[in-house]
């Protein structure tokens, strides 16, 4: 069974750090691209888009108003990317899901990860 399992949520102080790491398992892949979305409960009716990376280049995108504190990284070998986040802020507090795009035009989801930040 083809799944993105996801791993580092947790609970987190302002101004501290994160890495969410988000593998793939079950299937061949014939991966495009990987990255991350998050939906904050109450605010947003959608995912919304936090980093993608393209798989064979290696190029990283994030949404604009996110600012740079965002990284993604991926791992060839093991089809997995992680995203580092620094300076977490209160307004980080989310679940942030995993995806994969593969050529088939397969979007596979994570089952999700809850951030939480907070003093």
């Amino acid at each position: 069974q083809v799944q993105l399992v996801e791993s580092g949520g947790g609970l987190v102080q302002p101004g501290g750090s994160l890495r969410l790491s988000c593998a793939a398992s079950g299937g061949t892949f014939n991966v495009m691209d990987m990255g991350w979305f998050r939906q904050i409960p109450g605010v947003d009716q959608d995912r919304r888009i936090v980093a993608r990376i393209s798989w064979r280049a290696g190029s990283a995108h994030y949404r604009d108003a996110l600012g740079g504190r965002f990284t993604i990284t991926r791992d060839h070998n093991k089809i997995a990317v992680s995203l580092q986040i620094n300076t977490l802020e209160p307004e980080d507090t989310a679940i942030y899901y995993c995806y994969l795009d593969d050529y088939e035009r397969r979007r596979i989801w994570g089952q999700g990860t809850q951030v939480t930040v907070s003093s």
